[in-house]
């Protein structure tokens, strides 16, 4: 117990920031940002792919399933390798670690939350289009002011749930010299030599409260829609859409 408080005492801030400023900044810090990067510049992307996979026109649907299907079918250790050597290709340049893997999450993610929108989207009454279509809307504007707006607050608990994924994904980051907090604590590990157990166990734990910290937050604003929910009557959503179309209109 003593030996891990030690190393705590003595590396928390290379864990908290890594090098930071006399180098790349690490450790948990970078762990988050790129996280929070990564989900960020996906979202757009995914409901670009869910609305296109659930469109009524052929030539949108097949290759956006397709990009999903083999995104979601690979391991994200081999998007990784791919970015890795495709992107200096494409560009012409060498991009760092951190740029390489921002890519991979935004390839990544954006498959998996374009089925998370998806669903979203889909399990919405068809009510609520066909009221915004009455209305005078056209498919893609009743799903950008009717539908997209509701789904995307169901949808809440699931996104923030991908973005503990996203968490636990970033350790990937290592194979390609990204400083986040699994880098941070091999380079302990490294000075130490003699306490790998007390420096993966510290990480663990690192890792366990950020994730379950967020994992409560999706879970109480689960609990919140659904009581939200249980409180409205079962034709409000059609009323709601019908309302929403005719304010926007």
């Amino acid at each position: 117990m003593l030996d891990l408080i030690d190393i705590v005492r003595d590396n928390w801030l290379l864990l908290l920031i890594g090098q930071y400023p006399n180098g790349p900044m690490g450790g948990i810090v970078c762990t988050l940002i790129l996280s929070v990067l990564g989900i960020v510049l996906a979202f757009p992307l995914s409901i670009v792919l869910a609305l296109a996979r659930i469109s009524p026109w052929r030539v949108l649907r097949w290759p956006s399933a397709a990009l999903v299907y083999v995104v979601r079918g690979v391991p994200l250790l081999m998007v990784i390798l791919w970015v890795y050597f495709l992107v200096p290709l494409v560009i012409g340049r060498n991009v760092s670690g951190f740029t390489t893997m921002l890519c991979t999450l935004v390839i990544y993610e954006g498959a998996y939350l374009s089925e998370v929108v998806r669903a979203g989207i889909q399990s919405l009454p068809k009510g609520q289009i066909e009221a915004a279509r009455a209305l005078g809307h056209s498919y893609l504007g009743a799903m950008w002011r009717v539908i997209l707006p509701q789904a995307l607050y169901n949808m809440l608990p699931s996104l923030l749930n991908q973005f503990v994924s996203t968490v636990k994904e970033t350790t990937l980051g290592y194979v390609i010299n990204v400083q986040e907090l699994t880098f941070a604590a091999n380079q302990i590990n490294n000075q130490l030599l003699t306490k790998p157990f007390h420096v993966f166990f510290i990480l663990a734990v690192t890792y366990y409260v950020v994730c379950y910290t967020l994992t409560q937050l999706a879970h109480g604003l689960e609990r919140r829609i659904r009581r939200k929910r249980a409180g409205r009557p079962a034709d409000a959503p059609v009323e709601l859409a019908a309302k929403t179309a005719a304010i926007q209109s």
